[in-house]
């Protein structure tokens, strides 16, 4: 028989075999590069997308900060012209008081008697003024504790004041209005 040597034969095929193992581990290094290719070109696209998103989204977030200040603003004024309105509205409302109270006035003030200030604070009028005697300034308050509008009369000051006469005075006098017409506003003439 003769007699065959095998040994190169399974080197050959031994050497074959690592061959395409060594190809084969190539191949799939550089498959396994291209998909960490794709994927990390992927994650990068997505991460751009999401930074396109977030700008947008800031960009519309200050537009709405913008218009919500400008909402706040018009409401703001809006409740200005409102208050506007209602002081308005309430001036119109009492000024037919403001007249009364003027027309009472000049109702109680007798004869003799003169005005030089009269204001008004929070309900209380004072007046100043001259008087050609004493007794002229006690009809004033006696006529306005009977008036409807004014009460509790409350002199203040009496001095002596030649410029009426011997006997003339200088006087100073404050009235209460009543709660009804103490909303008007009565200011100095």
């Amino acid at each position: 028989m003769s007699q065959i040597n095998l040994l190169p034969w399974r080197e050959e095929a031994r050497e074959q075999l690592r061959k395409e193992y060594l190809g084969l581990l190539g191949l799939v290094a550089v498959g396994a590069a291209i998909l960490l290719f794709i994927w990390i070109s992927f994650a990068i696209g997505q991460l751009d997308n999401q930074k396109q998103r977030n700008s947008y989204l800031e960009a519309n977030i200050a537009e709405m900060n913008k218009k919500v200040s400008e909402i706040s603003d018009l409401k703001r004024k809006k409740e200005e012209m409102i208050l506007r309105m209602k002081v308005i509205q309430d001036l119109q409302g009492t000024r037919s008081e403001v007249v009364k109270i003027f027309d009472e006035l000049v109702r109680a003030m007798p004869e003799g008697t003169y005005l030089s200030s009269l204001e008004r604070e929070a309900g209380v009028v004072k007046m100043s003024g001259f008087a050609e005697s004493n007794n002229r300034i006690s009809a004033l308050m006696r006529n306005l504790d009977r008036s409807e509008r004014y009460q509790n009369s409350n002199l203040a000051r009496v001095a002596h004041d030649d410029r009426l006469g011997a006997q003339g005075s200088l006087f100073d006098l404050q009235i209460e209005i009543e709660a009804q017409s103490a909303d008007s506003h009565l200011s100095s003439p």
